[in-house]
């Protein structure tokens, strides 16, 4: 008989538990099967692996050796595997993007399209940063175009290289007939504490947005009484027909009713950031794509009217439940 995988992890689980009846378990087998495994495992190897008492087994100092060798072969093949299953996920050509919903992913795959006719784009968005960046991290995607507040760290820290695109103030989405659009020009500022009395919308998230747009408005003396948390669409639906206001970001082009302000102070800043593995074979693609999405988000703020034009994409507003 060959020895084989199966047989080092049998002996390693043998070890491991200490008896053959918890080994047994743990493998799901009967006892006598795996008594049965054992023993011709020992006979391949050429002496007895363990020596069986009252109290369970032990290694034998030929156990010891194959134990010591199991201990070094499992681990390496299983990484062997997962290289090779990230390697067979990645195609040779074409690029796998992934992104939370916004304009600079579609403006990042027409701009590989163009540079790159033929090669095939694909995409993937979530409103998770998180399950994007996991995504990548597993292969299933080369890219990630996402977006965290502030200084706050992106998704797989340890796993994803990431590069900054660009950074944009966080804006007020208000009605085009909203008492603040109305006596405001485009570019005057909205103290925060201006909307205390504001329902706000907002798109789902898993980063700390919420909890940074709840402390800023403690910081100007109110707590967000209703909150409707929904999906893009939606949020701008409710901003449009006056029944909530929301917060956006600059790149995002101008929307039929709807006018966005700066907020005083830029309380809020959002960030948008590229990961990627940088074991993958892609990797040596980063720098390029970073440039294309760099440009995008210039190409977005362009057609926004300019990098102080205010208007924006949804991004998530407040944590609270909303009120009753």
């Amino acid at each position: 008989m060959d020895l084989e995988l199966r047989h080092l992890k049998i002996v390693r689980a043998v070890a491991d538990a200490g008896s053959l009846t918890r080994a047994a378990t743990a493998l799901g087998l009967a006892q006598p099967a795996l008594s049965t495994q054992l023993k011709r495992i020992e006979r391949a190897l050429g002496g007895l692996l363990f020596v069986r008492g009252r109290e369970g087994v032990r290694p034998t100092a030929l156990g010891e050796l194959v134990l010591d060798r199991a201990r070094v072969v499992l681990p390496a093949v299983c990484e062997l595997q997962e290289e090779a299953q990230r390697f067979a996920r990645q195609g040779a050509q074409g690029y796998r993007l992934g992104g939370t919903h916004g304009p600079l992913l579609g403006g990042l795959v027409d701009r590989l399209a163009h540079e790159e006719p033929g090669v095939p784009v694909t995409t993937y968005t979530s409103w998770s940063e998180k399950e994007v960046a996991g995504s990548v991290a597993d292969g299933r995607l080369d890219f990630a175009l996402v977006g965290v507040c502030g200084e706050s760290a992106p998704p797989e820290p340890g796993r994803l290289a990431w590069m900054e695109v660009a950074r944009d103030p966080v804006h007020v989405m208000l009605a085009e007939d909203h008492p603040l659009a109305l006596a405001r020009a485009a570019r005057d500022e909205v103290e925060l504490a201006e909307l205390a009395a504001e329902a706000w919308t907002d798109v789902p998230g898993d980063g700390c947005f919420g909890d940074c747009f709840a402390a800023a408005c403690v910081r100007a003396g109110f707590t967000p009484a209703c909150v409707y948390e929904t999906d893009t669409a939606s949020c701008l639906h409710l901003v449009q027909v006056g029944r909530a206001v929301g917060l956006c970001r600059a790149t995002f082009p101008p929307t039929p009713g709807v006018v966005t302000r700066p907020l005083a102070g830029t309380p809020l800043v959002w960030r948008h950031v590229l990961g990627w593995h940088p074991a993958a074979r892609v990797a040596a693609r980063a720098a390029g794509v970073l440039g294309h999405a760099r440009a995008a988000h210039s190409e977005a703020l362009a057609r926004a009217g300019g990098g102080s034009a205010l208007r924006a994409t949804p991004v998530r507003a407040a944590a609270p439940s909303p009120a009753a």
